[in-house]
Parts: structure tokens; C-alpha cells; sequence
């Protein structure tokens, strides 16, 4: 049994269900011996979105003469998923609340079918910050509205209801222990690559930014790794006072000569040494965490007889 997980969230664009292998091939041999006690999971929320932009896509080209096709293609095919994934926060069949059931499908195979308090490692590219960000945004509204009640905001995505949304989509029953492992106590890190969250929130007022807030009290941390060459890939620190205080930025230089000096390298983090092994360190410190917890066996001392 794993005794903590990895759980990768893709970003924008025809990602194929593969999309982490070849991170986690690495990673495998970075960890060496301990990666027998590291599990793997993959969000993939794309199967949700892929289908409806080739429909569109052929129905738009088949209908009128389009130049500059691929441009065109890019275009739709990632900003729609932006688009996309913001609308329809309360609606039960929306791309938003298809995503978060995902996430949780991830989560909930970290923990295993045993239910073990498995700790948590997220490494999220560009949009799948956003994705996961939201997701336990949204957990900790619908906590609040719980407490509060009127005057609090509702919550949204599977979090209007989590155990019905789950247990419909996943075919499992949900627990309340599911649901506290759900909202991310015990995510030890959450680590985010190219992220464009300041997309998301630069027409809002300074003192409207805010975001999540810590999910445990486990020493959680959010690293936010970004190349100043990527145009779709921000700091988070100068969005407002809140996120200076929860997230670390660090520049890197992801991609080879060919990429790193321009926005190509938007794909290119999880290729990137530094990166890896922030992800790999931190897996480690989750497993000597992990380890310092375990309660020690006690031995009962021998009685004279037995000496």
C-alpha cells in the first residue's frame, strides 16, 4: 500500500490520457527505492471537453473556407477550455463540475481502497492550477456556508452537494471521512507550473483576489514555478497580500535552446530539473513525514524465564 500520492493535473490543449508518463517515469528513477511507497494518480479532465471542440471544429471548417488553420486550431482548442471550464459553476452537467468530479476521482484512488489518510502531493500545469485551485476554493466555501449559512456564498461545482455528485458519477458510497480527505487535509503540497491564474482574476479589484486558504495544518506549501519567457506563465505573489503570504514563486528556465528563451517553453516545465526535483523532494519529505508519524510497535519486555 502506497504511503503517499503524486496526483498530476494537465493543462490546456489536446492532452492525451498519457499526458504524465513521461514525468512520472523520471520521477520513478529520482525517487530510486522509495518510489515503491509513492502512488501515482492522473486527473484527466480533457475527456470532458475533447469530443464537443472536434465536433465544433469539424462543423465550422466543413461549413466555410478558414485560413490560418492552425492558429485557428490553437485558438479553440485551448481557450476554449479557459472559457469552458468557468461557465456553468451550478450546473450539474457543465465542464466545470465534470472537472471536479476528476479531481476527486484522483483523490479518491490516492487514498485507496482502504481509506487511509494517504498524503498528498499536487503538481498542476498552466490551466490546472486554475482547475485545482477552484476545486478546494470551492471546498472551503461550501464549509463555510455549512457554518454560516445565510450571508455566506453557496458553494459550487461538486461541492453543492459532495457525497450526491460522487456517488452518482463514481458509483461508490461517500463517507465523511471521504469528504474531509476530499477538501485536501492531507494535501502536503500543491506545486503549479506555467499557471495563468492572474488571467482569471486581473480584472478584479486588489482586495477581491483571494485564494484558498490552507487546507490543513500539516505544513502545507504552494510552490508556483513560472519562466519569464512564457507568456501564459505568472508569478502569484504580486496578485495580492493573501497570495504573498501563502505562495512561494520561483523563476525557472524550462525548455531546451529551442524553447526556454521564448513561449514554447510553456510546455516545457515538467521536463525541467528544477522542477522534478522540487516534486521528487517534496514526495520524500511527505514519506519522512509520514514515517515520524506512524505510531513505533511496542515490544513487551521479556520476563525472566524467557532470558
Amino acid at each position: 500500500m502506497a504511503k503517499v500520492a503524486l496526483v498530476t493535473v494537465h493543462g490546456m490543449g489536446e492532452t492525451k490520457v498519457g499526458y504524465a508518463n513521461e514525468l512520472i517515469a523520471k520521477l520513478r528513477v529520482m525517487l530510486g527505492p522509495e518510489v515503491a511507497d509513492v502512488s501515482f494518480q492522473t486527473v484527466y479532465y480533457q475527456r470532458h471537453l475533447q469530443d464537443n471542440q472536434d465536433e465544433l471544429w469539424r462543423r465550422c471548417t466543413r461549413a466555410r473556407r478558414l485560413n490560418w488553420q492552425m492558429p485557428r486550431r490553437f485558438m479553440l482548442f485551448n481557450f476554449s477550455d479557459a472559457v469552458g471550464l468557468e461557465a456553468g459553476k451550478d450546473e450539474t452537467d457543465s465542464s466545470y463540475h465534470s472537472a471536479q468530479v476528476e479531481v476527486a476521482r484522483a483523490m479518491l484512488q490516492a487514498r485507496g481502497p482502504t481509506g487511509d489518510d494517504v498524503p498528498v502531493v499536487v503538481l498542476a500545469q498552466s490551466l490546472g492550477g486554475q482547475v485545482f485551485s477552484c476545486y478546494l476554493y470551492d471546498a472551503q466555501r461550501a464549509q463555510r456556508f455549512e457554518r454560516k449559512g445565510v450571508g455566506s456564498l453557496p458553494p459550487a461545482g461538486i461541492w453543492r452537494d459532495v457525497k450526491g455528485s460522487l456517488e452518482q458519477a463514481l458509483d461508490r458510497v461517500i463517507s465523511e471521512d471521504d469528504k474531509d480527505y476530499l477538501r485536501g487535509s492531507t494535501v502536503r503540497a500543491f506545486i503549479t507550473t506555467g499557471c495563468n491564474i492572474p488571467i482569471f482574476v486581473a480584472a478584479h479589484k486588489r482586495m477581491s483576489i483571494r485564494p484558498i486558504a490552507k487546507p490543513n495544518d500539516k505544513g502545507f506549501e504552494w510552490h508556483n514555478y513560472f519562466n519569464p519567457n512564457d507568456v501564459l506563465g505568472w508569478p502569484l505573489q504580486p496578485l495580492s497580500d493573501d497570495y504573498n503570504n501563502l505562495v512561494q514563486d520561483h523563476s525557472v528556465r524550462a525548455g531546451n535552446l529551442l524553447k526556454w528563451w521564448n513561449p514554447l517553453s510553456h510546455g516545457e516545465y515538467w521536463t525541467d530539473r528544477v522542477v522534478l526535483d522540487a516534486v521528487a523532494s517534496q514526495l520524500k519529505r511527505a514519506l519522512a513525514q509520514q514515517r515520524a508519524e506512524q505510531p513505533v510497535a511496542l515490544v513487551p519486555p521479556r520476563v525472566a524465564a524467557e532470558l
